[in-house]
């Protein structure tokens, strides 16, 4: 079994989970000017339970803080609650 990997598919607007060329997860985003609002994530309830979100939404908020100046707004609940567990993140809200 592969290790997942993270991929941001912005014609689908959203970062893809993918293992074994499968996308097992997704959190999807809209862009609105200078914020990245995070509208929806999900794991694939076969995947759920292997920190695999955590993962997903980690990987999704380094490329934000590494590739843009946004702000990010979390409007999906499991994003907001991620960054409310991860305070090195907060900043990013802040921006």
């Amino acid at each position: 079994m592969a290790t997942p990997e993270v991929r941001n598919d912005t014609d689908q607007q959203q970062y893809s989970l993918v293992e074994d060329g499968q996308v097992i997860g997704l959190a999807a985003y809209e862009i609105d000017g200078d914020q990245i609002r995070f509208t929806h994530t999900e794991v694939d309830p076969a995947h759920r339970g292997g920190g695999h979100a955590s993962m997903l939404v980690r990987s999704a908020l380094d490329d934000v803080r590494a590739n843009s100046d946004r702000s990010v707004v979390p409007q999906c609940s499991y994003v907001k609650a991620w960054i409310e567990r991860h305070p090195d993140y907060q900043e990013l809200v802040a921006r």
